[in-house]
């Protein structure tokens, strides 16, 4: 019985240690929203160092998020005065829900100039 036990919790503390810290599970998971390349206008209603409160709307459903930038605060605007308001919002169009407003490759806030209903966005 005790082998039993004690092989049980190696192999749990094996499939622990062989899984990826939560940060690069984050990583991976923006990446891969990134790759999808579906963007919509969002706005930002809150944001401070560590989190980007915002919303948007698609096929006239309003989705509510918030995204922890804490690790991407170099890929944001210098001044944070400028993190409220309109943003562009990567989504995963399988799950709406799960979306973005920056990752290491691409920032939603848009620069100076908007042509129409295609937002310019900083490219990282």
């Amino acid at each position: 019985m005790a082998g039993v036990l004690a092989a049980a919790c190696a192999a749990a503390w094996w499939w622990r240690r062989r899984q990826p810290p939560a940060e690069e599970l984050e990583r991976r998971r923006r990446l891969s929203i990134n790759a999808k390349n579906r963007v919509t206008e969002g706005h930002v209603t809150d944001a401070d160092e560590k989190y980007v409160q915002f919303h948007y709307d698609l096929r006239g459903i309003e989705y509510f998020a918030s995204q922890d930038v804490a690790s991407l605060r170099q890929y944001m605007p210098a001044s944070p005065e400028l993190w409220i308001g309109p943003v562009g919002v990567k989504f995963d169009p399988a799950n709406p829900a799960n979306s973005i407003v920056v990752c290491e490759k691409w920032s939603g806030w848009q620069t100076q100039t908007q042509r129409g209903n295609q937002w310019k966005s900083m490219s990282v």
